[in-house]
């Protein structure tokens, strides 16, 4: 599904280079649960944005679904953001005084699905993320971090991406809550999504079944538990 040959990313600031990524080279296939983790500035933020489709490599390949993404053009990469990566961030990103349901369905307003099947998949998502119903119809600014981020997952899911990226997902979140929400991925990827998570914490990262560790710009190690 997501293959990287030696990509390397070289941000330049007038006359300084820095060398983010330094030939990252390895596949994810359909179905897997793969964390990638390291420190601060050891480069797994930048993989996440090319993974993402949010950044090119300065040099290096990155293919998704047997597709070069440098080649794609601007339609075809919104596209593929769109429907075929669903993102679930540290912050959220919901929109505050407004619904769940309503958070959840934005990413359906203009695909001409009817609002009554919108609403439908929106409560569907929910309810498959582990959000309790009688919450659907409450504004995102009275939830609990944990009940966000299920929010958070759920809208990710609208789109029946091919995989979720989940980037720092439980930063914001106390340990008990953490819990929670990295079960709920786990779940999903029992279920048969491949997801893919951004971490710096060890113990959030064990609940993939393979760990990517990234450090200065190159992979570590690459382990299968």
């Amino acid at each position: 599904m997501i293959e990287c040959k030696d990509i390397k990313k070289i941000y330049t600031n007038g006359d300084v280079e820095t060398t983010a990524l330094k030939g990252i080279s390895f596949k994810i296939e359909k179905g897997e649960f793969v964390s990638i983790i390291g420190p601060s500035g050891s480069g797994k933020s930048t993989l996440m944005h090319i993974i993402g489709a949010l950044d090119t490599p300065s040099s290096g390949k990155y293919f998704f679904d047997g597709a070069e993404v440098s080649k794609l053009d601007d339609d075809e990469l919104s596209d593929l953001r769109r429907n075929k990566i669903g993102f679930v961030f540290q912050s959220f990103n919901l929109l505050p005084r407004t619904t769940v349901m309503r958070n959840v369905m934005m990413p359906l307003i203009y695909s001409g699905i009817t609002r009554a099947k919108r609403e439908q998949k929106a409560r569907d998502c929910l309810k498959y993320a582990g959000m309790e119903e009688d919450k659907f119809y409450n504004l995102s600014n009275q939830l609990s971090g944990g009940q966000m981020q299920r929010v958070a997952i759920a809208r990710a899911l609208i789109n029946d991406p091919s995989i979720i990226l989940a980037d720092e997902p439980t930063g914001n979140l106390d340990t008990k809550t953490s819990h929670l929400v990295m079960s709920a991925l786990k779940e999903l990827n029992e279920k048969g999504h491949t997801v893919i998570l951004i971490t710096h914490e060890m113990d959030v990262a064990r609940y993939a079944k393979r760990i990517i560790t990234i450090r200065d710009g190159e992979i570590e190690s690459d382990e299968v538990s």
